[in-house]
């Protein structure tokens, strides 16, 4: 990580990119307790988060602009308007006003769609091939650390002071990270026109991710492996209730012993890549979460507490593998979509696997729940590590000039 560190580029961006991290990161939590404080109704508070995540089912579209356009101006632009869009929050007094939280909580979810696959494909940009991984290893670090202080920063900043001096703060990281990218000097060549139907260019990141096998075992993997890790949202509040005999307010504590072990994933998830390659890096990945998995099976705290930890490392090696597969073997005209793409086939399953969870867990033990989830996970982790050696990918293929 030091060569990346040594990039003059890499450092403003990814210190501007971890301020607005920090402010993400608080928003979110608040934005839910804010709903909560006006309503007093918990399933108010529950939509916010719906919102959030609506959005994403419109990823093909924002990869197909993130692809036409320029990365950098497209990331200015869209923090900058997320720095204004936040600053609605300063009109919510009452009840009445519940309407805006919804609102920014709607254009914050479709900025991340458009956000995370033009930083994915401006990275590919701005580094070196060789340091894709070490840049996607730091990004997960600094978001699982800063988990841990900046979603009680924003509820007490909150608790103290009230909604519109956390949005106010908020707006400023976008800020920040819109000067930040004002400072970055990487040149990017002007993307030619595809002279294309406009379905045909819109499912293009579809249709490569089915033409590039190695990207096509890792992403179909993955979905198989989220539809049953989205039991684990539900799962663990039958963990902490019938297995450990603890309150559901604990689960603070294994959030944190969560990120701690994601922190320590991130740290070591370049020198994995380059050991075991993208493909068996992901599978490496899922063989420990079902391990961790496995502990949730027993009532012993230091069992649980040891496998929540594994479970962190294992996230964080994982999306490393995933995110650098995607920089790697796309070509630049296509980086936006095939992360968009890629985005709604692992996202969907997910999103299913939660609902399903949310459903089971009033008719069937839990801990046949996760037995399901270490067979499942299992299963997709041998797929991914029985595969063969997978050569380095070719490089992607240059920005045609206009």
């Amino acid at each position: 990580m030091r060569e990346l560190f040594r990039l003059r580029d890499a450092r403003v961006l990814l210190i501007g990119w971890g301020l607005s991290m920090f402010g993400d990161t608080a928003m979110f939590l608040v934005l839910g307790i804010w709903a909560k404080d006006l309503t007093h109704s918990n399933a108010a508070a529950g939509l916010v988060f719906f919102v959030l995540i609506l959005p994403s089912f419109s990823s093909p579209f924002a990869g197909l602009v993130v692809d036409r356009v320029r990365k950098r101006p497209l990331l200015i632009g869209v923090n900058c308007v997320m720095a204004a869009a936040v600053l609605l929050l300063l009109f919510v007094h009452d009840r009445s006003d519940l309407w805006l939280i919804y609102v920014v909580a709607g254009l914050y979810g479709a900025a991340g769609v458009i956000l995370s696959s033009a930083r994915s494909a401006f990275l590919t940009v701005m580094l070196p091939r060789e340091l894709l991984g070490d840049a996607n290893a730091i990004f997960s670090t600094m978001r699982e650390g800063l988990r841990l202080i900046s979603p009680l920063f924003g509820a007490g900043l909150y608790a103290a002071f009230g909604g519109g001096i956390v949005a106010t703060a908020d707006a400023l990281t976008f800020i920040g990270v819109a000067v930040a990218l004002l400072f970055i000097r990487t040149p990017e060549t002007r993307l030619e026109r595809e002279e294309q139907h406009f379905f045909t260019e819109l499912t293009a990141g579809l249709r490569h991710v089915f033409a590039t096998l190695p990207l096509k075992q890792i992403i179909l993997a993955t979905g198989a492996c989220l539809l049953v890790v989205g039991f684990s949202e539900t799962l663990l509040f039958a963990v902490l209730e019938f297995g450990l005999h603890r309150p559901a307010s604990f689960l603070g504590v294994l959030d944190s012993l969560q990120g701690a072990g994601a922190i320590l994933g991130g740290l070591t998830a370049s020198r994995a890549l380059r050991r075991f390659g993208d493909v068996r890096l992901v599978g490496w990945g899922m063989a420990l979460f079902a391990v961790a998995d496995a502990s949730f099976a027993s009532s012993s705290l230091p069992v649980v507490c040891v496998g929540i930890f594994v479970a962190g490392f294992a996230v964080s090696w994982f999306i490393v593998g995933f995110a650098t597969a995607i920089q790697l073997r796309t070509p630049q005209r296509l980086q936006g979509r095939v992360a968009s793409a890629a985005s709604t086939l692992v996202s969907t399953p997910q999103t299913i696997g939660i609902a399903l969870g949310a459903i089971l867990i009033s008719f069937v033990d839990y801990r046949a729940l996760v037995a399901v989830m270490f067979v499942g996970i299992s299963a997709c982790s041998a797929y991914l590590l029985t595969r063969g050696p997978e050569p380095t990918p070719a490089p992607a293929e240059e920005p045609a000039l206009a």
